[in-house]
């Protein structure tokens, strides 16, 4: 039997304890073995226990981990602002890596990044799990072989209610900067809804494992929640592509508004229309003819996990790693380079009730303006949410 891969997971609270667990259970466990883990607060992953009962020694921070031992492959669930930091250690070592997404909050970490990986020439995947999944990978084929043509536009809306408690949830959710100075750009663009504006760039590129880069960045942002970023977004990205990109995502509604990630891209000769949930990615054609591939949420979370461990015995490569996620980041950056003012929703059309996870606040007709603003694919107006 082969040495099995050796596995350092960094951050194994939160999402991180997702791979915690699948390394743990699943059948494919097997083939690797967890070597250790670094988290300065490891209290807070509910599997610590089991860690411990198997011998898994828990470090504060990544370095001690590498000063005792070495890894085949670093699983980062760190907070955004760590991500390259630690990416950059973790290649040092000779380690392969795993960062959660966004990659990084500014185009000069993610650089920084792929500079670190080219010299010690290891392989790094970033976690937008859409990017891994089989029926996202099979349409951006489809994409690519000209099967719809030349895309046109593209738009997607998540609406997810997040409480007060949310973001007092640790010291840098909804916040630009640490008290270091790293750079975090938290908001529903860079955190909870980041997948989705990834994805829309995902499926436009025209290389496998490359994304169509922004050429330009139009949003309208707002905020109900007391943080320095904003919880609502709206923005417009022209992309080299020559598709036109919408994104919507709210934090700010009420908590029987939630909508699922969907989406809808339209091509010279087909529109493709995902519902979301577990509904079928729909290709409507031209000539009537229909396309269906599986909802991309079918593929577990942990496919990208398994996908980074076969890339380290050269089994499989890594569909989304750092230049793939740098389109991301791009569009990140613009929109805070952009000096866009954050539209303060206050006054009398705010509501504010508790629920079993704190107080959500939130904003009165805000859920029906985005979904208006999906249907006819343009910019919503904040002016009548006043």
């Amino acid at each position: 039997m082969h040495e099995r891969v050796t596995v350092v997971l960094v951050g194994i609270g939160g999402y991180g304890e997702m791979y915690v667990s699948a390394l743990l259970d699943e059948p494919q466990g097997v083939q690797y073995r967890i070597v250790g883990a670094a988290d300065p607060q490891p209290d807070n992953c509910s599997r610590l226990n089991e860690l411990q009962c198997r011998g898994v020694p828990i470090y504060p921070a990544l370095q001690d981990f590498y000063r005792h031992s070495a890894a085949n492959l670093a699983v980062i669930s760190s907070p955004i602002q760590l991500h390259a930091e630690h990416t950059c250690q973790a290649l040092a070592q000779g380690s392969h890596v795993l960062v959660e997404k966004p990659a990084a909050s500014v185009v000069a970490d993610l650089d920084r990044m792929v500079k670190a990986r080219d010299e010690m020439k290891l392989a790094v995947g970033v976690g937008f799990q859409w990017s891994f999944a089989a029926p996202i990978l099979q349409l951006k084929r489809d994409i690519i072989a000209g099967r719809f043509g030349k895309p046109r536009t593209a738009r997607c809306l998540t609406l997810w209610p997040r409480t007060e408690t949310y973001y007092r949830r640790n010291e840098w959710a909804g916040k630009r900067r640490d008290s270091d100075g790293r750079w975090i750009l938290d908001s529903p663009a860079n955190n909870a809804m980041a997948h989705f504006l990834h994805n829309l760039l995902f499926l436009l590129g025209d290389r496998l494992d490359r994304s169509t880069d922004p050429v330009s960045v139009t949003a309208r942002l707002a905020r109900v929640n007391d943080i320095e970023t904003f919880d609502t977004i709206a923005a417009e990205v022209r992309t080299e592509s020559g598709a036109v990109l919408l994104f919507l995502a709210s934090h700010a509604v009420g908590e029987h508004e939630a909508v699922e990630p969907c989406f809808i891209l339209e091509f010279e000769d087909a529109t493709i229309d995902f519902a979301g949930a577990l509904a079928p990615m729909t290709a409507t054609c031209s000539d009537r003819s229909v396309v269906q591939y599986e909802s991309p949420n079918a593929t577990p979370q942990s496919t990208k996990l398994w996908t980074c461990l076969g890339a380290v015995t050269d089994v499989g490569d890594i569909p989304c790693g750092l230049e793939a996620a740098r389109s991301h980041t791009l569009c990140i950056e613009a929109v805070e380079r952009s000096g866009i003012q954050v539209h303060e929703f206050a006054g009398q059309r705010v509501r504010q009730i508790q629920t079993p996870d704190g107080t959500l606040r939130w904003v009165p007709g805000l859920a029906e303006e985005l979904a208006g603003a999906y249907q006819r694919g343009d910019l919503p107006d904040w002016g009548d949410l006043r």
